[in-house]
């Protein structure tokens, strides 16, 4: 990792040297923009609004626009002056407890590196903030800017995370929120029945960017030359529309079942998912039932196929009529 920043951490009186590193870094899978025909890179160049000429990074200035066409024009100079320039400090202001700073005023996070000597009083704030079960509540002013920050301890090393200030948290305006909406009892303790059914242990790496890893197997395909297929994914038909209440008892034990677990006390009022269960099972019973019914008329009608010996016995009297035939012989002979 490259530093991107050196300075001090100014903890009371005493002063501790550290560097700064980017503790996080983005997976987006980045693209340039070309010619679709060649390949070609497309480039743009900086000119000049009024003048049309092209203009080099030297020759660009911050301008500020305070409305009807007028812009005041900063330069480096003008940022020269401000103290925050020059500024490599981080002031600790005060230690509260994690829990009040709101997760909505984090920005970015950086790890803090001691430099030189600066070893055992960087391991003495970090295992004092450790102990004390708070974070320290710092400014630090980086890209001339200066920016709230919380310091805290993670893996053993002094973590920076920079903060939003208040005013730039905007306040959600939507119009629900002005509607008089009642949640009955019941539907808020199968929501939290529903909240413990799902509940667990966050283990961020058992997540994944799916779609990066798919964005990148098409890439790799290209590259190999090779065709790319994507299954078709199979869709799960929408249930039938249910009131507030089924979907929710329907959602439990959907999660009990993903778990494994079986359903509590096995009663109650039947949901769609047991209601289904309830149907395949009657009908799995009626199938079982009709089957040795089936066996039992095939057994009485078993006997009847023994009719045809009967006839043969009750034909015995044709050997009579071939003793008859020696007579009408004798005839003949006479």
């Amino acid at each position: 990792m490259r530093a991107i920043w050196k300075g001090a951490v100014s903890f009371g009186l005493v002063s501790i040297g550290v560097k700064l590193y980017s503790a996080t870094e983005e997976k987006d899978i980045r693209f340039h923009q070309v010619h679709r025909e060649d390949g070609g890179r497309i480039r743009y160049k900086r000119t000049c609004q009024v003048c049309g000429e092209e203009v080099t990074y030297d020759d660009i200035a911050k301008g500020y626009d305070i409305g009807g066409g007028e812009m005041v024009i900063l330069t480096d100079e003008d940022f020269a002056d401000l103290p925050l320039s020059t500024s490599h400090a981080i002031d600790v202001l005060e230690f509260v407890p994690a829990e009040q700073v709101d997760p909505i005023l984090y920005n970015k996070a950086y790890f803090l590196e001691p430099e030189g000597t600066a070893t055992k009083p960087y391991v003495l704030l970090r295992d004092a903030l450790a102990d004390s079960e708070r974070v320290a509540i710092v400014k630090v002013a980086l890209r001339q800017r200066e920016q709230l920050a919380t310091l805290r301890v993670r893996e053993g090393v002094l973590l920076l995370n920079t903060m939003l200030w208040p005013d730039e948290i905007r306040k959600p305006d939507f119009g629900f929120l002005d509607e008089d909406l009642k949640v009955r009892p019941p539907e808020l303790a199968m929501a939290s029945s529903l909240i413990d059914s799902m509940a667990g242990e966050f283990e961020p790496d058992a997540f994944t960017d799916d779609y990066r890893a798919a964005l990148q197997e098409v890439i790799d395909a290209k590259v190999e030359g090779r065709e790319v297929v994507q299954p078709e994914e199979v869709e799960e038909a929408p249930a039938a529309a249910v009131d507030l209440m089924a979907a929710l008892k329907a959602s439990v034990e959907r999660a009990k079942a993903a778990r494994g677990e079986a359903p509590a006390g096995g009663g109650g009022e039947p949901t769609p998912i047991s209601a289904a269960r309830s149907a395949q099972k009657k009908a799995a019973e009626k199938k079982a039932a009709k089957a040795p019914a089936r066996k039992t008329a095939e057994k009485k009608a078993a006997p009847k196929k023994k009719a045809a010996p009967k006839k043969a016995a009750e034909g015995e009297k044709k050997p009579a009529a071939k003793k008859a035939a020696p007579k009408k012989a004798a005839r003949k002979t006479a």
